[in-house]
């Protein structure tokens, strides 16, 4: 059984411009598009109806009207939709277990209060059991980026990393994109090491030859699996966040990975993640790791 690509609709335009993204990339994948509401009520300090019932159905309203829209704009693509009881972090939380990925809007207090407030989301990010989507786009955006590239953020050389780089092999393959592996690296401190560190940067073209070649044998077995992805590669000397924040300006996907083992009320994804989920322009995936 395909496991689909879930959405967060809460009615604000945040949200809409991601169910949008999700679907075209739901279409890409040849997967299914769930719409997913949490509803949990609470009273207001403002004059609106305050029955249960008729705020949930009024709720409700708002998660047809996404599914009507898009089917008309997607006609072959399947499309479920979903309120669940519960908060929105509980609920996106185990949606994000079951999906393939898990797509949100960036920001965004919708009509629903409370659905994607910036807590929310960095509570997401950060315990997500799959990879997450932000999406960032206004009333006015298109949500797509315009950019030609996946881009991802590789920090540990000879690790692999299995889950981001697939991801993002498997982004680039549906889009029939270029990916950009990107890495960034700072020079050893020569008095901590000694004279064998300033041998090593002058042996075969320095350390940065060094560095290439060891991100091309990570990304070796990626490149046998996707022969139809096109791979450049970017060695830098700078920060991480960035050297990637320069690569994402060509982007039509960022892709970042994070650490699964983080402590349980904990709400960071890493200082690389952090950084690129606050300025890149493009749609960011925050994928969990080992």
């Amino acid at each position: 059984m395909l496991r689909p690509i879930a959405v967060g609709v809460d009615g604000s335009p945040e949200s809409l411009a991601a169910a949008d993204w999700a679907a075209r990339e739901a279409q890409r994948r040849l997967l299914p598009l769930r719409l997913v509401q949490a509803w949990l009520w609470q009273p207001q300090d403002v004059p609106i109806a305050q029955d249960p019932e008729v705020r949930r159905h009024w709720a409700l309203r708002i998660l047809r009207e996404a599914e009507q829209n898009l089917g008309g704009r997607y006609p072959d693509l399947p499309i479920s939709t979903e309120q669940i009881a519960g908060t929105a972090a509980e609920v996106l939380l185990t949606q994000a277990e079951r999906a393939d990925m898990l797509v949100l809007g960036s920001s965004g207090h919708g009509t629903i209060a409370g659905f994607l407030l910036g807590s929310v989301g960095q509570q997401v990010l950060a315990h997500a059991a799959g990879p997450v989507v932000m999406v960032r786009a206004d009333k006015h955006a298109a949500a797509e980026a315009p950019g030609d590239e996946v881009v991802v953020a590789i920090q540990e050389l000879g690790d692999p990393a299995n889950e981001p780089l697939q991801f993002a092999f498997e982004a680039a393959a549906a889009r029939g994109a270029t990916l950009r592996a990107v890495h960034a690296w700072n020079l050893p401190a020569l008095y901590g090491y000694g004279a064998a560190a300033g041998q090593l940067a002058s042996q075969a073209g320095g350390l940065a030859a060094l560095k290439e070649e060891a991100l091309s044998a990570t990304l070796a077995p990626w490149r046998e699996k996707y022969p139809q992805v096109h791979v450049t590669q970017t060695v830098d000397l700078s920060f991480a966040s960035g050297a990637v924040l320069q690569a994402a300006e060509r982007a039509a996907l960022v892709v970042v990975g994070r650490t699964k083992h983080r402590p349980p009320l904990g709400m960071h994804v890493g200082p690389v993640a952090h950084a690129i989920l606050h300025h890149a322009k493009a749609p960011v995936a925050v994928v969990p790791h080992d």
